[in-house]
């Protein structure tokens, strides 16, 4: 192993793929990111320019490289959206449900943080070009990948 790898920091995750089931395991976020105090958060790690994520499925040892093109998403279990209660107690909730290539539907919450006259779930699906978004609910946190999102309806 290289001296000049960065420390990495193990998360449990459910990844759903384009192709099978869901699958528990863990993936793996930097310790220290330029950006911000902290670790990096396991939206960053998608929402990075590499094409492939590390995945140990729970029921393997072997770690899998796995494509972010064919990530449906990657969902973390009762993880707030937004890390700051700051910043989570000012956003405004949106209701949604996601449509899915395939068929999966996905309900849940979107946190906006935008001006009101822009705070709608269209600006938030449109706000950013990186290529996966947060829905939550109650039970976890998804990390979606737009390109498998055939329509979005709002809730609200």
């Amino acid at each position: 192993m290289s001296d000049f790898s960065l420390p990495r920091t193990p998360l449990p995750a459910h990844l759903l793929q384009t192709q099978g089931v869901s699958r528990s395991g863990v993936v793996y976020v930097m310790e220290r990111v330029a950006d911000h105090d902290g670790p990096e958060t396991v939206l960053e790690m998608l929402n990075r320019t590499e094409g492939f994520f590390a995945f140990r499925p729970a029921d393997a040892d072997d770690i899998l490289l796995v494509s972010k093109a064919h990530t449906m998403w990657l969902s973390q279990d009762r993880q707030a959206p937004i890390a700051d209660p700051a910043r989570l107690s000012a956003a405004r909730l949106l209701g949604t449900e996601l449509i899915l290539v395939g068929g999966a539907t996905l309900g849940g919450w979107a946190s906006v943080e935008l001006p009101m006259p822009h705070a709608r779930l269209l600006d938030y699906l449109n706000a950013s070009p990186q290529p996966f978004f947060a829905v939550w609910t109650h039970a976890a946190t998804h990390y979606v990948n737009r390109a498998h999102v055939l329509y979005a309806r709002p809730l609200d």
